[in-house]
């Protein structure tokens, strides 16, 4: 039997286990999925002796996905663009590491039917949420990404970096008093929002879609997407989508969403 993991401090809130049974389920692989609670100081030595006990695959939470993306030996692409990795598996004796967060995010904004192709999407926030998401994005098929912040300049760094990896797509940054216009999608991917102290949105923006990163906690940027009456969904999709990419890094089977939920 296959086994995984997620380790993370703290650990206990996770629902990994339960997606990835249930994922099990559906595509017949026999596996078994648990929790690691990791010292803050001895995530290395953690990993090192799962996978010496044969353990084929890890996913990696807070406060490790940097420390994670540091010690592997070979990153994808996605990973290298986030600078953080959620995915980990041994390859002979090499570590490697993916990230499926922002893939987790495609996945589920497909599920949605929400269409990505030939979009322009907004991004609320500058930070680590968005760096994992805009590669994904412009993979997927986006016209035009743009980033806003509190801090432009943080903003327009994070561009900067990501624009070795953007092909494609136009990546540009706005300063928040500059937003007007119509997009397809506007993501926030920022955490005051759940503290009620979220980007107040002008109403000189308009958009059709409105996609908040966190999950289960109310959000002042829902609020104020549903005062518009545009459609709207929070990020548990997202937690599900980015467990079916590394469902199927690690087994090759990839889950179907359309219909899945917990």
């Amino acid at each position: 039997m296959k086994k995984f993991a997620v380790i993370g401090n703290p650990i206990a809130h996770s629902r990994s286990p339960e997606i990835h049974q249930a994922f099990a389920r559906q595509t017949g692989i026999e596996l078994s999925y648990e929790k690691i609670l990791a010292p803050l100081d001895g995530f290395a030595s953690t990993i090192k002796e799962f996978f010496a006990l044969g353990g084929m695959g890890l996913n990696v939470t807070v406060p490790f996905k940097e420390e994670a993306f540091a010690l592997c030996d070979i990153l994808t692409e996605r990973a290298q663009a986030a600078r953080a990795v959620n995915t980990l598996w041994m390859q002979g004796d090499q570590l490697h590491g993916d990230n499926t967060d922002g893939a987790g995010l495609v996945n589920a904004i497909s599920a949605l039917k929400w269409p990505l192709n030939i979009s322009r999407i907004l991004i609320l926030g500058a930070g680590g949420a968005t760096r994992g998401v805009v590669l994904p994005l412009a993979s997927a098929g986006a016209t035009e990404i743009v980033i806003t912040n509190r801090t432009l300049a943080r903003a327009e760094s994070l561009a900067e970096d990501l624009s070795v990896f953007i092909k494609n797509t136009n990546l540009h940054v706005l300063a928040l008093d500059q937003l007007a216009g119509h997009f397809d999608l506007v993501i926030n991917a920022t955490s005051a929002s759940l503290s009620g102290e979220g980007i107040a949105l002008p109403d000189s923006l308009t958009f059709n879609y409105a996609y908040e990163m966190a999950y289960g906690k109310p959000s002042s940027f829902m609020d104020q997407a549903k005062k518009r009456d545009v459609l709207t969904a929070d990020g548990l999709g997202m937690l599900i989508g980015q467990a079916a990419e590394a469902f199927f890094v690690w087994n090759g089977v990839k889950p179907d969403l359309t219909h899945f939920s917990l």
